[in-house]
């Protein structure tokens, strides 16, 4: 019997960034373990390239100031080269080109339509252009282009909701996950706040990820200017590396997993002042590795974070954020920590995402809405 071939595509790829590429890798290292399912993805790329079964790319110019993300202006060799793989089901992980030739593609060839709502994009543009009437227009295009699937996947009940307010009733909560042996507290070292050159008495918190509008860097560092030279911030993901501050430290994106790990493990805690989160992978590998969170109450960071495995502030607020901080290290963080880890074992690792996605997909390829149903139902 010939494996079933599942092709993922999205603009939302960057060799070096997003939780987008997290999810894409995972799955296609987990499904290559999996006995009938062949996995492709196509993304943007700096050439064009197809690989069945492997990473296929097309190209697409560079955006400046983007940690290398694409944009390939040719939506119709988008078509040709997803038709060219021969998928047997299609996940589109964007509300753009490549989800409308996802669609054409599944239509022409008679085969299941899935895609995967990694942003509110009514909500991001809105907030960037102003107006209600912009999120209304785009909540509408939203819902034009998601009916026509016949799976909406939503990583968080944030995103869930905000579907079902769109009319999307074929919806399923599938939260991500997390690779637990790479990030797992045996990471962790003594060796970081030697690293920065500071003393033992020192509070270290790592922030890790883009420095878009979204992720409120601006309020993470006056929080820090706040707390003074005791807490120290290391940010990882900006385009250099030095003392930014007298109590703040930039270090370049680490592309390798284990090494952004140690980082992870090695400080005391992460901080997050982003309030955008549709899910929030960064915050689950921290936690993975045994660190409390202290992180912004908005978005779905909720869902993730509590007051058994970190500190919520108010969001937009530096005041609140450094509160948040100081009420931490009157907290034991070893106790914090382990919640966090034992959280992520129950309930987002990996295999846990890709079990709960292969039942929708199966239930797609018989030709089973009711199975699609019936997650959408649990889902609400």
């Amino acid at each position: 019997m010939q494996p079933r071939h599942l092709v993922d595509t999205t603009l939302f790829y960057s060799p070096t960034s997003g939780g987008v590429r997290r999810y894409l890798n995972a799955k296609h290292d987990w499904l290559a373990t999996q006995p009938g399912w062949l996995h492709t993805v196509l993304v943007p790329g700096a050439e064009r390239h197809i690989e069945r079964g492997g990473s296929s790319t097309l190209p697409g110019v560079a955006i400046p100031g983007s940690f290398n993300y694409r944009l390939p202006l040719t939506p119709r060799l988008w078509m040709r080269m997803l038709d060219a793989l021969q998928p047997d089901l299609i996940e589109a992980g964007d509300t753009f080109h490549p989800a409308w030739a996802a669609l054409s593609v599944a239509r022409r060839r008679g085969i299941p339509a899935a895609a995967f709502c990694h942003s509110n994009l009514p909500r991001i543009v809105a907030r960037r252009v102003g107006g209600r009437m912009t999120e209304r227009v785009l909540g509408r295009y939203v819902r034009w282009l998601y009916q026509r699937f016949d799976v909406v996947f939503a990583p968080s009940r944030q995103v869930l909701e905000f579907l079902k307010s769109l009319d999307i009733r074929h919806a399923v909560h599938q939260p991500l996950g997390v690779d637990a042996e790479l990030f797992h507290p045996g990471r962790r070292g003594d060796w970081l706040r030697g690293w920065l050159g500071l003393g033992p008495e020192s509070r270290v918190l790592v922030y890790a990820g883009r420095f878009t509008g979204e992720k409120n860097v601006p309020v993470l560092l006056r929080a820090f200017a706040k707390l003074g030279r005791r807490h120290h911030l290391l940010m990882i993901g900006g385009g250099r590396q030095g003392r930014i501050a007298p109590n703040v430290t930039l270090l370049p994106y680490r592309r390798d997993g284990i090494e952004l790990a140690r980082w992870l493990a090695s400080a005391d805690a992460l901080v997050h002042a982003g309030t955008r989160e549709t899910f929030g992978l960064v915050i689950l590998e921290a936690m993975a590795c045994g660190r409390p969170v202290v992180a912004t109450r908005s978005g779905a960071v909720p869902e993730l974070v509590d007051d058994h495995v970190g500190v919520l502030a108010e969001p937009e607020s530096a005041d609140s954020l450094s509160e948040a901080i100081t009420a931490l290290y009157q907290r034991d963080l070893h106790v914090l920590g382990a919640n966090a880890r034992t959280r992520v074992l129950r309930q987002f690792t990996w295999q846990m995402t890709f079990q709960g996605q292969m039942a929708v997909y199966r239930a797609l390829l018989a030709g089973e809405p009711g199975g699609v149903a019936e997650q959408a139902a649990e889902a609400g």
